[in-house]
Parts: C-alpha cells; structure tokens; sequence
C-alpha cells in the first residue's frame, strides 16, 4: 500500500506559502522605503534615484549569488537545508538593515539578505513539486501564489503604520525567524531522500552547462522570466518617474507597488488554475504573455492621464505578469531529481539576478534616444518577445512524471 501524499492545503504547502510571503515581503520592501530610507541617511534627490537603481542591483546581485548556492546545496544537502538555512540568513540581515547609517551598510545588507532569500521559493516549489500528484502541482502553486503576494500588501501597510521606516526590516526579519518553527514539521522530499545515498551526481551546477539540451532548457527557462522583472524592477519601481515624464505627477511608487502585487497575486492563482484547466502550462503562459503585451502598450500610451489611471495600469501590469509561479513551477518539472533543486531555485534567481542588465539596457537606451519613456518602451520590446520565442521552444511539463535523474 502506497503512503498517502499530501493535498493542496498540506503544511508544506501552507509553509511554503508562508515562505514567499515573507520573500515577496522584503523583495518589495526596498521598493516601498527606497525614498524616505535614503533621504533620512542625508542624500539629495538626484543620489536617491541614482543609489536606488545601485542598491536594487546589489540586492538582485545578491539573488543571482544566491540562487546558486542554495540551488547546489538543495541537491547536495537536501531541499529542507535550504529552507532553515536561508531564512535564517535573510532573517538576520534583515534586522542588521534597520540599524544601517550609510549608504554602504544599506548595499551590504541589502546583498546578503538578497542571498538569503535567493533560495527560498525555489526550494519550496521543488519541494512540494516532489511531494504531491502531479495533477495538483499546479493547484498548489496557486495556492503559495496567492498567500505569498499578500507578502507585497503587508509591506506598504506595515510601512504606512510604522514610524521610522527601520522598522519595516525589524518585523520583516522577525517574521523570517517565527516561520523556522513551522517548518520544523516539514519532511524531507521522498523523491529526493531515495537517491541521497546512490552514487549519483546531485547539485552539479557544470551540468547544466556540458550537455546542449540541458543547457539549452535552463537559458529558456531564464528568458521565460524577464518580462516580470521587467515590469517589477522597472515600470513599476520606477513609476513615479515614468509619471513625471507622461506629465502624472505625485506618483507614489510604494502604492504602485501595493497594487501590482495584489494583481499579480490574482494573476498567479488564475494562471496555476488556467493550466490545470487547460492541462498546459504552455497555453497559460501565452495566454498571459499576450495579455502582459497589451498592458505594457497601454502604459505607455498614457499622456497626461490621471494617477488613479495609473494605478490601474501598474495593477493590470502586475496581473499581465502573474506567472512567475507558472515558469518557476516548470523550472521544477524541466529537469530530474539530483539537479531539480538546483534548477528550481537557480532559475528564478538568475531572473531577478538579470535585472541589473535590464537596467543596464533600460539606461542605454534612454540616453541613446534621449527620452525616459522611449528607452522604456524599447526595453519591453527586446524582453517580451525573447520571452516568447523561449516558451514557444520549451516543452511541455503539465503532468510530468518527477521520479527521473539527469544522466
């Protein structure tokens, strides 16, 4: 008689929808301070936008670094290792944020809880990938998705009620260390406990690189994601000034921010149950690329709009981009046992980890046609369609079978 496996509301499930709430907490808590935080540490309005752009790099450099390190470790050691060990991490760097009086303390910390956090959602959804049907993966990662967004929500709250943004990191970090209690009654994947002791190779970053399909399945992976971070790390983080330039003033990037993640919460959830409905991934992915497009057109059409309008766009961005659990949760499917944890939480770091070359392109661009919105506009133009092409040439994952290594 087969063990039961667990269902949709198990507490894997339930403690990995914890963990992206508090990820998607701090991802965004940045965002929502990154004014008021620089400004108290003495620096004009110029430096403020010019070390915004420099610390969010940081922190999405931080990601990158440590999407790779728990991604190996989650194949060498085991996916719960990474879930103690980065929120213990992330947790601890984040209270060391609240207590920061430079501008280089800010960048230090901002990378290391970076790293902390990089591992995460990807170990989560391995983890629960591994564990229930494959007719629920999908489920499931709505069901993380549309705990974890209110993650966003609480961030803008927690600073609108706060009296000195320093605090928003000390809840943030103490949120990290009370969920290490709930994940003390987590077990190890069964899949991944049946090959630890075979003398196999787990969490050998080199094999994504040495064989073409692999290495090819992993780049398109990464590609997948960009259009998210895309809209995150630049339209809406960016917001007020895009609204400077389309003649909306007092654009308030941290509310902006609070609207995208409740949409894309609601675009997570409807694109989990849209391809369980559909049995594709695939389909639910364009089905939302598409929709992404159409919003990324109407952002940019605005000119001398209202700021309730533009808020309503950086919430119908948001949903548009509501498939990050989507191509994560395929990251997962994409490859066997012995490297899924290095896959799963590596890729979606080394999307957020490309942000910094977005920006890169972002700022090119916008001195090369020396118009802020042009170079935006441009900017979506190249990541989109990339996007595209990589989905059209990824293979199918919706009830894929788990119990397989990578020879």
């Amino acid at each position: 008689m087969k063990p039961s496996r667990p269902g949709v509301f198990s507490l894997p499930v339930l403690v990995g929808a914890l963990g992206f709430f508090v990820d998607i907490y701090d991802l965004q808590l940045f965002g929502i301070v990154r004014k008021p935080s620089l400004a108290s540490l003495g620096l004009s309005p110029d430096d403020i936008l010019t070390q915004g752009e420099n610390i969010l790099n940081i922190q999405m450099i931080g990601l990158l670094t440590g999407g790779i390190i728990w991604g190996i470790m989650g194949d060498k050691k085991g996916r719960l290792s990474v879930l103690f060990g980065s929120i213990i991490l992330y947790s601890l760097a984040n209270i060391a944020n609240g207590m920061v009086t430079t501008v280089t303390q800010y960048a230090c910390m901002r990378f290391i809880a970076g790293v902390g956090l990089a591992g995460e959602l990807g170990a989560s959804i391995a983890l629960v990938s591994e564990m229930l049907p494959k007719e629920k993966r999908g489920l499931a990662a709505s069901v993380i998705a549309a705990v974890g967004v209110v993650g966003a929500v609480t961030a803008y709250f927690v600073y609108q009620l706060s009296a000195d943004w320093r605090w928003c990191f000390y809840i943030g970090g103490g949120m990290g260390l009370l969920l290490l209690f709930l994940r003390m009654g987590i077990r190890e994947s069964g899949l991944y406990s049946g090959i630890k002791d075979k003398a196999i190779p787990r969490g050998n970053f080199f094999m994504l690189l040495n064989n073409r399909d692999r290495f090819f399945r992993y780049a398109k992976g990464v590609l997948i994601g960009l259009p998210v971070w895309y809209v995150i790390g630049i339209l809406i983080t960016f917001s007020d000034r895009f609204g400077k330039e389309m003649g909306i003033p007092d654009i308030d990037p941290a509310k902006a921010i609070m609207y995208q993640y409740i949409a894309i919460g609601l675009g997570d959830v409807s694109a989990g149950l849209l391809s369980n409905y559909w049995k594709s991934r695939k389909k639910a992915l364009f089905f939302f690329l598409s929709l992404l497009s159409v919003f990324v057109v109407l952002f940019f059409l605005q000119t001398g709009g209202s700021a309730a309008t533009m808020y309503l766009l950086c919430g119908c961005l948001g949903f548009g981009a509501g498939f990050s659990i989507l191509y994560i949760t395929m990251s997962a499917e994409q490859f066997g046992t012995n490297l899924r944890a290095t896959t799963a939480i590596s890729i979606p770091n080394m999307v957020r980890g490309m942000l910094p070359l977005i920006i890169l392109l972002f700022k090119g661009l916008r001195h090369l046609t020396g118009s802020y919105l042009t170079g935006g506009w441009i900017t979506g133009l190249i990541v989109i369609p990339l996007a595209a092409w990589a989905a059209w040439h990824t293979r199918e994952t919706f009830g894929l079978e788990m119990d397989y290594i990578e020879e």
